[in-house]
């Protein structure tokens, strides 16, 4: 079943963030990561307000890659880029079918 990773971010860096984004990328191949989504904020329709400006959305087979590419030694490394580069907050999901 596919599985999705959600972060929601606040740049505080722009060209480590994309250093940390361009590495990711690389890291997540291997595990069947696709993009589907990556925006910058519009408005809250419903609910509280947001407090993040960029959503991106990744695509995986299975909540284990997700889990897999995120513990992996690979990817380990690139955390300080990312606490560097912006706040993240990431959630996986798991599809109900």
């Amino acid at each position: 079943m596919s599985a999705l990773m959600i972060a929601n971010i606040n740049v505080k860096n722009p060209a480590i963030f994309q250093e940390y984004l361009a590495k990711t990328k690389e890291v997540a191949a291997p595990y069947g990561a696709k993009l589907l989504f990556r925006g910058s904020y519009g408005r809250t329709l419903t609910g509280d307000n947001q407090d993040h400006g960029m959503t991106v959305i990744v695509q995986f087979p299975s909540l284990e890659k997700i889990h897999a590419w995120f513990e992996s030694d690979a990817y380990q490394p690139l955390i300080p880029l990312r606490e560097e580069g912006a706040e993240i907050k990431m959630v996986s999901y798991e599809e109900i079918v």
